[in-house]
């Protein structure tokens, strides 16, 4: 199975470690495409085009998408949105923050599975059951 994991990357650094972590259960049913978004920014010669047109190619060639919606991402939301036109498996997971939670236009969308976690442990259990249904 490839999948495609999604997380906030310019506004999400804060979590690199809950997506390295995420990243890391993934790969226990597949090969995760971007396995990138588990690590720190680093700086690279790729244009904006070069990224998308790249990461839209992972998400055409993937199996399934998992993304880790806790920090609003207009990026993240642009792949969902590209995913759901492709009528891709789109898991979502997140976290309630600060008392916030994750937009009504992600959890309210009844295509996509929606999950939210608190510890890291029920994260792995969510995809456990999820990926292996």
């Amino acid at each position: 199975m490839k999948i495609y994991f999604s997380g906030s990357i310019r506004g999400g650094q804060q979590d690199v470690e809950i997506y390295h972590e995420i990243i890391e259960e993934l790969k226990q049913y597949g090969t995760v495409l971007t396995e990138h978004i588990g690590t720190k920014i680093k700086k690279n010669n790729m244009t904006d085009q070069e990224i998308h047109d790249r990461d839209m190619n992972w998400v055409i060639e993937s199996d399934v998408l998992v993304a880790e919606v806790s920090t609003p991402s207009l990026g993240v939301g642009y792949e969902i949105g590209r995913a759901l036109d492709m009528k891709k498996p789109i898991i979502c997971l997140y976290r309630s923050i600060n008392g916030k939670t994750t937009s009504a236009m992600i959890r309210g969308c009844t295509d996509l599975q929606c999950f939210e976690y608190a510890t890291l442990e029920e994260a792995k259990k969510i995809l456990k059951n999820q990926l292996t249904h």
